[in-house]
């Protein structure tokens, strides 16, 4: 019996979480769900589809979105972070939705719809590490692309 080989592919992952969103759901999960939901579908997505990306993966207050060019995922979460603090303006500290991003290049698992790997692991991971409402990028990678990159809409703090 041959074993079926898994379809792999070079692609940008970008991973994003919300913030403190226990705390958030604790003192008002109608609203912050609500809030949250029109994030995504008013934000989020058309912004990713906008920079030629996709959304395979909605976990609670997080999303897993891949995308053929890091330099479209970096614009991407560049233009979200932006909007995203202009929907926080105005609102008390406690009611704010901010946004961790965690960005990578690198080789993904496809099956179906899904992707898993490394690729996917790092971006998680990078998320993580990123402070709030800031996008972090395996910048090793994203250094290959320094010559075309022109982040420019990148007003949002980031970490290398």
């Amino acid at each position: 019996m041959v074993e079926e080989r898994a379809q792999r592919r070079l692609a940008a992952i970008l991973a994003a979480d919300v913030v403190g969103y226990s705390r958030l759901m604790e003192q008002d999960e109608a609203g912050t769900f609500e809030r949250l939901r029109a994030y995504r579908k008013e934000l989020i997505e058309p912004e990713v589809a906008q920079h030629q990306g996709r959304v395979f993966k909605l976990m609670g207050d997080g999303l897993l979105a891949e995308f053929a060019s890091v330099v479209e995922a970096v614009e991407c979460a560049a233009v979200v972070q932006r909007a995203m603090a202009e929907r926080n303006a105005g609102l008390a500290e406690d009611r704010r939705i901010d946004l961790r991003i965690g960005i990578n290049l690198g080789d993904v698992i496809v099956e179906g719809d899904d992707r898993y790997g490394d690729g996917v692991n790092i971006a998680a991971r990078l998320q993580q590490l990123a402070e709030l409402a800031t996008t972090r990028q395996n910048t090793d990678r994203c250094r290959l692309q320094a010559a075309r990159w022109t982040c420019r809409a990148m007003p949002m703090a980031t970490k290398s």
